[in-house]
């Protein structure tokens, strides 16, 4: 079975600092692009990072550029995302997706996605 099971979501505070891991089963992790997204309450979903087949080229919003660093173990099947100076406007849902237009990177466009992840709560509070 294809599937990406996203985890190390938590509560911290402004400031703080989590990682959060992807993994993927069922399929090559070398031949996909992978996104994180995030969904804030009553808000649709917004593109955070990417990371190309290789693991070479990287992808962030603007809203997380210099704060958010996203990296790929393709050998073990995991995608990281790690997070510092986290904002209470980080608060959300992440999930990962694979790319199926091969340029979703680029856009970070959820429609270019699919093969969502279940997703793992971030709750950015003091």
């Amino acid at each position: 079975q294809e599937q990406l099971v996203e985890s190390g979501g938590g509560l911290v505070q402004p400031g703080g600092s989590l990682r959060l891991s992807c993994a993927a089963s069922g399929f090559s992790l070398d031949s996909w692009n992978i996104g994180w997204f995030r969904r804030a309450p009553g808000k649709g979903r917004e593109g955070v990072s990417c990371i190309n087949e290789s693991g070479r080229e990287t992808y962030y919003a603007d809203s997380v550029k210099g704060r958010f660093t996203i990296s790929k173990d393709n050998a073990e099947g995991m995608v990281y995302l790690q997070m510092h100076s986290l904002k209470p406007e980080d608060t959300g849902v992440y999930c990962s997706g694979r790319d199926y237009s091969a340029y979703g990177c680029l856009t970070l466009e959820p429609q270019s996605f699919s093969s969502w992840g279940q997703g793992t709560q971030v709750t950015v509070s003091s």
